[in-house]
C-alpha cells in the first residue's frame, strides 16, 4: 500500500508498495483526459530534485513527453502520419528506406525518450564500417534528426539527440564534366539517332534535368520550352501490412516484393501535391520549387533539332516529345543509355547524366551570358548554386587575372609617373 508523505512545496510525492519514492507532475489535459508524468527514485531527496526539475521544464515548455514508445514505433507513426502528408513521394520513399534499412535494425528497440547521441552515432558508424559513403551516412543522420525534431514538437522527447552531436562530414565530390569539344562530340554522335538523339541535345543546350526532358509534352513546345512538369517514377506503398525485417531483407504479408505489384498498394501524397498519372509506374509532377518552373526560349540549332525529331516521331497517346514504343521513357533506362553513349564515343570520364547541367552552366559562362540570366535558364534557386555548378576554367581565370593585373598596373603608373613601375 502506497504511503503519501508530502512535505511543504513538494507536490505529489509518495512511497509505493515496492519501497520506491514516486513523484507526480500534473500535465495539461489532452482530448479532455487527465495526464500525469511519474518519476521513481530510491530515496525521497532524489525524487524531490527530479520533481522540481520537471516542474521547471513544464513551466518553460508548457508540456512534457509522456509516451514510452520505441524508436521503431515512433518511426512507423512519423512516416504514416507526418511524412506522407508533408513531403513529396520520392522524398518519402527515401525516408522509408532509411528507416527500414538502417535506423530500425540498429536502434529500433531503444525507447524514444532514451535515445542518446551515442545511439545515433552507432547507426552511421555501422554504415561506414559496412562500406557506405560518408554522404550516405549524412543523409541517414538528417532523416533521424528530422524524425526526432517532429517528436520534439509533439512533446514526446525533451531534446533532439542529433543536435547534441556533430553530423557526419560529407565526402568531397569529384565530378567530371564535358568540355566544349566533348559536348560537340556528343551532339554530332547523337545526331545519327533519329528516335532519341534530340533528347541529349536538349539536355546539353539547355541544362534541363532528366525528369524535365522526359516529361516534356509536345504542346509545351512552341517558340519556347515550357518546363513546368517533370516525369518521375511512382513510389507505391505496400498496403497489405507491416513488413517482417530480417537484416536488410523485407518480406510482406502479400508475399510480393515489389511495392507496385501489391494487391493493396496505395499512393500517398500531400494535399498540395500536383501530379498526373501516366501509367502504372510513371507520373508527371510539378517542379519542387518556383525556380524550377521556367520558360526557356527555343532558338537554333535546338529549334530545328526538336522540330525534326517531332516530324519523325509524332507524340503518342501521352503527348510526350520523347517516348519508347509509345510508352514514357523509364528514367533508369535513360541513365543507362547515357553511359552507353559515352562508351561508344570513347569519352573516358564518369560524367553522370545529371552532370550535363554542369556542362551547360560552363558553356553559358564561356559564352558570356550574365550570371543572373544563367540562374533563370537552368532553374537554380540562388546564384550561389549556379556558381557551384561552374567548373574552374583555368584559361578564363588566367585571362581575368591578366586583365585585373593590367588594370592595377595602369592605376599605379598614373600615380607614380613611372611607366610599368609598381610601388612598394
Amino acid at each position: 500500500m502506497a504511503t503519501k508523505t508530502r512535505g511543504k512545496g513538494e507536490g505529489s510525492v509518495f512511497k509505493d508498495s515496492r519501497g520506491l519514492w514516486n513523484g507526480i507532475v500534473e500535465l495539461p489535459p489532452r482530448d479532455g483526459k487527465r495526464r500525469r508524468k511519474t518519476i521513481r527514485r530510491k530515496n525521497k531527496a532524489d525524487v524531490i530534485l527530479a520533481l522540481r526539475a520537471m516542474q521547471r521544464e513544464l513551466e518553460e515548455r508548457g508540456d512534457l513527453p509522456t509516451a514510452d514508445m520505441s524508436v521503431a514505433q515512433w518511426c512507423a507513426y512519423w512516416y504514416s502520419q507526418i511524412v506522407l502528408k508533408e513531403v513529396r513521394p520520392k522524398t518519402a520513399s527515401s525516408y522509408k528506406s532509411a528507416i527500414d534499412r538502417h535506423i530500425v535494425p540498429e536502434i529500433g528497440s531503444v525507447r524514444l525518450a532514451r535515445v542518446t547521441p551515442t545511439a545515433v552515432r552507432r547507426v552511421t558508424d555501422r554504415m561506414i564500417a559496412a562500406g557506405a559513403k560518408p554522404s550516405s551516412a549524412l543523409k541517414i543522420h538528417q532523416v533521424m534528426s528530422s524524425s526526432f525534431e517532429s517528436a520534439l514538437r509533439e512533446g514526446r522527447i525533451s531534446r533532439n539527440p542529433c543536435k547534441l552531436m556533430a553530423a557526419p562530414r560529407k565526402n568531397v565530390a569529384q565530378l567530371d564534366v564535358l568540355t566544349r569539344a566533348e559536348a560537340m562530340q556528343v551532339i554530332n554522335y547523337v545526331a545519327q539517332d533519329d528516335e532519341y538523339g534530340a533528347r541529349w541535345a536538349l539536355a546539353l543546350l539547355t541544362g534541363a534535368r532528366r525528369g524535365e526532358v522526359l516529361g516534356l509534352e509536345a504542346d509545351r513546345v512552341t517558340d519556347v520550352l515550357d518546363l513546368s512538369w517533370q516525369l518521375q517514377r511512382v513510389p507505391w506503398e505496400h498496403g497489405c501490412g507491416a513488413p517482417v525485417i530480417d537484416g536488410k531483407k523485407r518480406s510482406y504479408p502479400c508475399g510480393i516484393g515489389r511495392n507496385h505489384m501489391c494487391p493493396d498498394r496505395h499512393f500517398d501524397v500531400p494535399n498540395d501535391y500536383e501530379y498526373r498519372m501516366l501509367n502504372d509506374t510513371i507520373y508527371l509532377t510539378r517542379p519542387k520549387s518556383k525556380a524550377g518552373w521556367r520558360i526557356i526560349p527555343l532558338v537554333e540549332p535546338l529549334k530545328s533539332i526538336i522540330e525534326l525529331h517531332l516530324d519523325r516521331n509524332p507524340p503518342g497517346k501521352y503527348g510526350l516529345v520523347f517516348s519508347h514504343a509509345g510508352q514514357p521513357v523509364d528514367p533508369d533506362n535513360d541513365s543507362k543509355a547515357w553511359v552507353k553513349i559515352l562508351d561508344a564515343i570513347g569519352i573516358k570520364k564518369h560524367v553522370r547524366l545529371h552532370d550535363l547541367r554542369h556542362t551547360a552552366v560552363d558553356l553559358l559562362y564561356a559564352a558570356g551570358v550574365p550570371e543572373d540570366v544563367i540562374v533563370q535558364l537552368v532553374g537554380h534557386s540562388t546564384v550561389t548554386m549556379t556558381r557551384a555548378y561552374a567548373s574552374r576554367d583555368v584559361t578564363r581565370l588566367r585571362e581575368a587575372m591578366t586583365r585585373f593585373s593590367g588594370h592595377v598596373t595602369q592605376l599605379d603608373d598614373s600615380r607614380s609617373g613611372t611607366p610599368g613601375s609598381i610601388a612598394s
